[in-house]
């Protein structure tokens, strides 16, 4: 039985081999991006407004769609991920798309030791928090990479989603923080059919956990919305009721799916 001690080993292994999946399945849609195809949702553009010229820093980019969208709309990017394959991938697709995105692998809590800069605004989006064990500690790196004035642009699945069984039929796990979750999965969200299985542990961080954890690092809250859709069609039993809106299916609109905010330094 695995622990929660080596977390970051287990969990890059995971998404090593989830980025494989990604990179060349349909959910990604690589190819679509190398051709421009717009990836961000407007929950995220929104609030990061105008973008051009603005040094960002994004934490945990995956093969760094995201961060190259961002460089598209005319910011500077830096993108940072714990996956080794995946920030190869990354360098991969900034070079086909022709940005000059930066991207470090390293684990966010290690960042400060990797990086000397500071950014008009720091990012993350869809599928982050839940892999941290300690907030406080995330906010910190936040708030140390922010210039004073700047912005930190959070969207998220919304706690309450992590409450269900993937069925979303029975509430199988607690709401609040209580410790490490141990799962194997075969497959991933990108590819439900993928010809893997992967062990991995994450935690659960609910509303107030979040918003106490920014505040302890003296980052004001300006904006904080909930959406009953998600913009992705990542989970199971779901219906597009709107282009690019999507619900679990018997649950209509009565659960918030994502939740996004806006603070300042």
């Amino acid at each position: 039985m695995e622990d929660a001690t080596n977390y970051q080993s287990l969990n890059r292994q995971s998404w090593n081999l989830r980025t494989a999946a990604h990179w060349k399945g349909d959910f990604y849609d690589v190819q679509g991006f190398i051709e421009e195809k717009e990836v961000l949702k407007s929950i995220e553009l929104d609030l990061l407004g105008d973008l051009a010229a603005k040094k960002i820093l994004h934490l945990q980019c995956h093969f760094g769609q995201d961060s190259i969208a961002l460089a598209r709309h005319g910011a500077l990017v830096t993108g940072i991920d714990l996956s080794d394959d995946a920030i190869a991938k990354a360098n991969e697709l900034n070079h086909a798309c022709e940005q000059a995105v930066q991207f470090i692998c390293c684990d966010i809590y290690e960042l400060p030791n990797h990086l000397n800069e500071t950014f008009d605004i720091v990012f993350t989006s869809y599928g982050t928090i839940g892999w941290l064990p300690d907030l406080d500690k995330w906010a910190n790196v936040i708030q140390h990479f922010l210039k004073p004035g700047g912005q930190f642009v959070f969207a998220d699945f919304h706690p309450s989603v992590w409450m269900f069984d993937d069925d979303f039929k029975d509430l199988s796990y607690n709401y609040f923080n209580d410790g490490p979750i141990i799962e194997t999965q075969t497959g991933t969200y990108g590819d439900k059919s993928a010809d893997f299985s992967t062990t991995y542990v994450m935690w659960n961080h609910g509303v107030a956990e979040i918003f106490n954890a920014l505040t302890n690092a003296k980052l004001r809250i300006e904006v904080m919305q909930e959406f009953d859709y998600s913009p992705y069609d990542c989970f199971r039993h779901t219906e597009e009721f709107e282009p690019g809106k999507f619900r679990i299916k018997h649950l209509e609109n009565r659960i918030p799916m994502v939740l996004a905010l806006r603070a300042s330094k």
